[in-house]
């Protein structure tokens, strides 16, 4: 796309008065978008009569010289380009620009913050500001809101393409909204990972967790263990081929999550949910000998030997596959496991946790760990995930007391893989059914008993996959239950769900251009 140098930098060309020309009708529509916005932003401000119309002249200005910033401007493009057939050149510009699109770094108002952005909107122009690219990014999200639904049509489709005049002033709530995706189950490709990636950046997300390895599966390449993936990866639940991620498709993934301003946290699962490990590297077995690979769903049955004579040999293991592992992630967490180590004897639990968090700190990350580590009082640095289904647990408690901070991923109100209602084709019901209402109606800041609000950084959406098998399963899982926890993490709390599904129905034709597979729910008075 053609582009031109900084000191070249001018206006952007005038639409046709013509093109910009609306009916009523249209400017109702467009203004009812800005209204519609998910996650809601933090303020709206309509302008009447100050809509913007996208023409086949509208340039998208990147301003700052920055190829960040321009970058942003032809993923923007990117997203625009498809329906609307326009070219959409992306070129820097400065913020005398007085037409067209115009990405800017800087002036932005202060409480914008790292990841917020303004957006103004009049006839002439779209100005969108941030103080760095990930805010851009983020603003860029909203914008394509503004348009029609239609806009998110990967074919040519009839315009016009408005957005309606106004000012958005915008910023997150929390600085880990997350996602996670079991691939140990269930493996899944890494275009199937991109796609995911994707439907998380739709809703300003900003981590991705990937659950790499369980009973039923190794998917991440180790030099030191190359039969990890040999055997470990040689199945999944239900007896599939299943699958594993070399070095390079696991790059390919945290650079494509990294353009989307999204970090990506790779989970190995420990001392418990280690089978696959364990039938492929037998000297992790106190007798020496392979397990067989396990292709079922029960959970708890499996522990790496923590007697004297193999300590260190586990211990190396966990040291070369942190240290390979931390190798590849330049994000700042490698996450543990530490779920369901039923077979594990508790002190022996306690003294591997108080010998395994610290070497994810030794090459230079944050450990991550299911609440369960707490049993051993990690260093308040290793941040905990609550998954439990009640709000007081009596360790997360004293571990609070401590200083220690919560990921909250309550599963009867963060699992994607639990069923809407009974009748739902796929998922379980283990931890109780989630329609999107009730995904929606918690606060995050209030939820976990004796925890400060300050000590609670964010929320994850984990999908486990036992019934999880393609994209399409993905996404019937995710919406519309991201979106409304995305609002969760990301807006104000003055938000109710009369209005939130409201919002929510408006983004539903937006979903079948897309062609992202839905829950069609009762709940949401869709049009």
């Amino acid at each position: 796309m053609a582009t031109i140098a900084c000191s070249d930098a001018g206006t952007a060309d005038r639409e046709d008065s013509a093109a910009t020309a609306l009916s009523s009708q249209k400017t109702s529509a467009a203004q009812a978008n800005l209204r519609n916005i998910v996650p809601a932003p933090v303020s709206v401000q309509s302008r009447s009569g100050q809509d913007f119309s996208l023409t086949a002249h509208t340039v998208i200005g990147a301003g700052a010289c920055s190829a960040e910033v321009q970058r942003v401007g032809e993923y923007l493009a990117g997203l625009l380009r498809p329906a609307t057939g326009f070219a959409l050149r992306v070129r820097p510009v400065d913020a005398t620009a007085h037409t067209g699109i115009v990405l800017l770094l800087g002036g932005a108002n202060a409480q914008v913050g790292t990841e917020g952005y303004e957006l103004d909107v009049t006839t002439e122009r779209v100005i969108l500001r941030a103080n760095t690219p990930a805010g851009l990014f983020a603003g860029a999200q909203t914008l394509r809101q503004l348009f029609p639904a239609n806009i998110e049509s990967s074919t040519r489709q009839n315009g016009p393409w408005t957005v309606g005049g106004g000012h958005i002033l915008d910023f997150p709530k929390f600085e880990f909204r997350g996602g996670m995706l079991d691939v140990s189950r269930h493996f899944f490709g890494v275009d199937t990972i991109k796609h995911y990636i994707d439907h998380l950046a739709r809703y300003k997300l900003n981590h991705m967790h990937l659950h790499l390895a369980d009973d039923q599966g190794w998917r991440i390449q180790i030099d030191a263990y190359p039969q990890l993936t040999a055997i470990g990866g040689s199945t999944e639940v239900g007896g599939g081929a299943g699958g594993f991620y070399t070095k390079a498709d696991y790059t390919e993934i945290v650079k494509y999550a990294a353009a989307r301003y999204i970090t990506v946290i790779p989970e190995i699962d420990m001392p418990g949910h280690v089978n696959a490990a364990l039938a492929s590297v037998p000297e992790l077995n106190c007798n020496n000998q392979s397990p067989p690979l396990y292709t079922g769903v029960d959970v708890g049955f499996s522990s790496f030997c923590m007697d004297d004579a193999h300590r260190a040999v586990v211990s190396k293991f966990v040291d070369d596959v942190v240290r390979e592992l931390a190798e590849l992630t330049p994000g700042p967490y490698i996450h543990l496991g530490g779920d369901e180590a039923h077979s594990t004897p508790v002190a022996d639990y306690i003294a591997f946790e108080q010998r395994t968090l610290p070497v994810v700190e030794k090459y230079g990350k944050t450990a991550m760990g299911w609440h369960d580590i707490l049993k051993s009082t990690p260093d308040t640095r290793t941040l905990a995930q609550y998954w439990g289904t009640t709000p007081t647990d009596s360790t997360v408690e004293q571990a609070a007391k401590r200083g220690a901070k919560f990921l909250i991923s309550a599963a009867n109100l963060t699992y994607m893989d639990m069923k809407y209602t009974e009748a739902t084709p796929l998922g379980q019901d283990w931890a109780g059914l989630i329609e999107v209402q009730d995904a929606y109606n918690w606060d995050p800041a209030t939820y976990l008993t004796g925890v400060p609000s300050k000590q609670v950084v964010g929320v994850e959406a984990p999908l486990w996959t036992e019934t999880i098998l393609n994209l399409a399963n993905i996404e019937f899982m995710l919406f519309p239950r991201i979106p409304a926890l995305a609002e969760r993490v990301w807006s104000p709390s003055t938000h109710t769900w009369d209005e939130f599904k409201v919002r929510l129905a408006s983004q539903g034709p937006r979903w079948k251009n897309a062609n992202i597979d839905f829950y069609a729910s009762p709940q949401v008075p869709w049009p």
